[in-house]
């Protein structure tokens, strides 16, 4: 139904060709928005995609035939250079200091709600819309100014408040999100039923607007390929390390229940099971720590609780004689801590919790990353789920990286408080304890987390309660709002 308040109201569509920003146009139309399509080329080079073709002329293409179809306006804009300097140069430098950036993150802070929404406004628009599955509402502070909120999703296989976790109240003012309050399958329909052409389109995997790429040779182009070992660390390493040693006697003192055994090895087994057990949005046996024992840590000791063990196994070699004429053959003395098991073409290429691409065989479980050392070009790799190396309960974020989408939620220096996040978009969220410090924001969570990579952004989410959004949500982890975040 047509709303006769919208009609004065100019909305600019990132039109993409996709089905969801195909039904975010559909419905703005519908509701008397004054709405034009804006398509934005971001890259260029087919080289590094794995189909070897310019997909963003395909998608001008659909996009144009749906603004055609929708009866909207429709323009294109060249956003390519500052795309590379803004999202793809910051992640070759990334990946280059050993850390695992997120472009999605980057592309909606950096392009879609500033350089397009820029472009947009000089244009006339009074508000831009995007396909994302999130929810925004306003509401008026005591003084008078308005608060936006960014809630979840309603479907929670689609929730994509994770990529928007960047974005300032100033761009939240100007931005709509028509579709996030509808599931997946609807938007499939409704897109059929209103016959847009890219009513049956796949979604679009990869990196944002660079299209389904390999990662190792999109890298290659600015980062050499290096040989380096590859280095399998055993469970015998962690018994002296003193790093994993002083977490474990940390986690262990400021538990609330002394005891209880402490967890240090995460339940995870894939991104679509949570490794918490969540009753009411609550972990089921309730918060394992005390806050008191938090508060009276240090702030040296809750920094070292967030480092990472790192790893330093030195292999010795011995000569032997082979064959029958004992030809003379150098080799590694045995090791208890690890073993060179392979070799790889640079660490820079590799990021923690990965398994692909390693190509290491003779081992019952799959073989995953758990360091990567880029001064020496090591990487250092565990074998299964339950290797020590693989989980961590605490991370820090520095201060320099606090992002606060609600800015009148900010936490003072001594503060702690409850909330839920996830360290990577399809992560089911987990309940944490945050703890702001002068030297940084520190994330304990409940259950040991697996894979915590530098680079990636935490995201921390309040849970609404019984308020309305809470009763019509369709899933327990769409009922949060998105309060902040932060550079792991």
């Amino acid at each position: 139904m047509k709303n006769s308040n919208n009609k004065d109201i100019k909305v600019c569509i990132g039109l993409s060709g996709g089905v969801d920003s195909s039904v975010a146009a559909l419905l703005l139309k519908q509701q008397g928005y004054d709405v034009f399509a804006l398509f934005m080329q971001n890259w260029h080079d087919a080289s590094t995609t794995l189909h070897g073709d310019c997909e963003w002329e395909e998608d001008r293409f659909v996009a144009e035939l749906v603004a055609r179809k929708i009866g909207i306006p429709f323009y294109f804009v060249d956003l390519s250079e500052e795309y590379r300097k803004r999202v793809v140069d910051y992640m070759f430098d990334e990946y280059e200091k050993g850390r695992t950036p997120n472009p999605d993150v980057l592309c909606n802070r950096e392009i879609k709600f500033d350089a397009f929404l820029k472009c947009a406004v000089k244009m006339g628009a009074d508000m831009v819309a995007t396909g994302h599955y999130c929810r925004k509402v306003v509401e008026t502070a005591e003084d008078g100014s308005p608060v936006y909120r960014i809630l979840a999703g309603a479907d929670p296989n689609k929730d994509q408040s994770y990529f928007l976790c960047q974005l300032t109240q100033d761009q939240l003012s100007k931005a709509l999100f028509p579709i996030g309050d509808i599931p997946k399958p609807e938007v499939r329909r409704l897109a059929a039923e209103a016959d847009l052409p890219s009513a049956e389109k796949k979604d679009s995997q990869g990196i944002c607007f660079v299209g389904k790429v390999d990662l190792p040779t999109f890298l290659q182009q600015k980062l050499k390929p290096c040989e380096g070992d590859v280095v399998e660390v055993y469970d015998a390493y962690y018994t002296e390390n003193e790093q994993y040693n002083f977490v474990r006697n940390t986690l262990e003192s400021i538990m609330a229940d002394s005891d209880a055994q402490l967890k240090m090895i995460t339940d995870y087994i894939s991104e679509d099971k949570a490794s918490t057990v969540v009753r009411d949005g609550a972990v089921a046996n309730g918060c394992p720590w005390s806050m008191e024992a938090i508060a009276a840590l240090s702030d040296d000791q809750l920094y070292q609780l967030a480092q990472p063990v790192k790893y330093d196994i030195k292999f010795e070699t011995e000569t032997y004689r082979s064959g029958r004429k004992h030809i003379k053959k150098t080799r590694y003395k045995e090791n208890p801590y690890g073993k060179i098991v392979g070799k790889h073409d640079g660490a820079q290429f590799y990021t923690i919790g990965q398994r692909k691409g390693l190509n290491i065989g003779g081992h019952k479980d799959s073989i995953f990353v758990i360091e990567t050392d880029i001064p020496d070009n090591i990487i250092y790799v565990g074998e299964g789920h339950t290797h020590k190396g693989l989980s961590r309960s605490c991370l820090r974020i520095d201060p320099s990286e606090i992002h606060w989408i609600r800015e009148d939620m900010k936490m003072a220096v001594g503060e702690i408080r409850r909330y839920r996040v996830r360290i990577r978009y399809r992560q089911p969220l987990q309940d944490a304890t945050l703890i702001m410090r002068e030297n940084g924001l520190y994330i304990l969570f409940d259950q040991p987390q697996r894979g915590i990579t530098s680079g990636q952004f935490a995201v921390w989410y309040n849970p609404l309660g019984e308020s309305k959004e809470a009763s019509d949500s369709l899933h327990k982890d769409t009922s949060v709002e998105m309060i902040g975040s932060g550079v792991i």
